[in-house]
């Protein structure tokens, strides 16, 4: 029998092939883990063109490998006049579990022009959705993760916020893309939906599409 493999984080893998699975969205070994890390880190790099590699021994570490392309002598492309990257305005309001996601998320809209409030679960979300409206500053658009462990998630959330307000501008969020709400997205209430692992610029084409830009 193979001995297992040590992961990072402090979590195990009692079969080697596991380690091929490390950057799937949402698996994980570890009991309150959420398999989201890594799969983020992935596709950063991937979305860069590099390589993302891992080594791993229980009781020796784990060894993390990322390769970037170079390009010597080359100055970054300036955007032509008139091709600026697209912005966007409004309010928008986000809902993840997960602070690392939740923060980029914040991070990517702000540069895009959006203002942003983050909640952590969707009780939140609908306490922030109902206070925003009642101070006569109703968010443009909702960003819902459809998933959250021990939490009320998108689905249930969006529920609520259809009876404060019908016409509620919502986008579904799922590492998850086989999940019906995902497919049938718009049966929910929602008109739209983005697959994690995401990237900002995938959060801000779907803001455009629900807000109309």
């Amino acid at each position: 029998m193979n001995p297992p493999v040590g992961l990072p984080g402090g979590f195990v893998c009692s079969r080697p092939e596991d380690l091929s699975r490390i950057f799937d969205p949402y698996f994980t070994t570890k009991q309150k883990g959420s398999g989201l890390g890594l799969a983020i880190a992935h596709s950063v790099v991937r979305a860069h063109g590099g390589r993302f590699q891992v080594e791993s021994r229980l009781g020796r570490g784990s060894t993390f490998v990322v390769e970037l392309p170079a390009s010597p002598g080359r100055r970054p492309v300036e955007p032509a006049a008139g091709q600026a990257p697209p912005r966007g305005r409004g309010r928008i309001l986000v809902m993840d579990d997960e602070p690392m996601v939740l923060a980029v998320a914040e991070r990517a809209l702000a540069r895009m022009g959006y203002q942003v409030a983050g909640a952590r679960d969707g009780a939140e979300a609908i306490a922030l959705y109902q206070e925003a409206r009642q101070a006569g500053q109703p968010f443009d658009a909702v960003i819902l993760d459809l998933t959250v462990p021990g939490g009320m998630g998108g689905k249930e959330t969006m529920v609520h916020l259809l009876r404060l307000e019908p016409a509620v501008k919502a986008v579904v969020s799922s590492g998850y893309a086989s999940e019906s709400v995902m497919a049938e997205h718009r049966a929910h209430g929602f008109l739209d939906f983005v697959e994690k692992p995401w990237r900002p610029e995938d959060l801000g084409a779907a803001l455009r599409r629900v807000l109309g830009a």
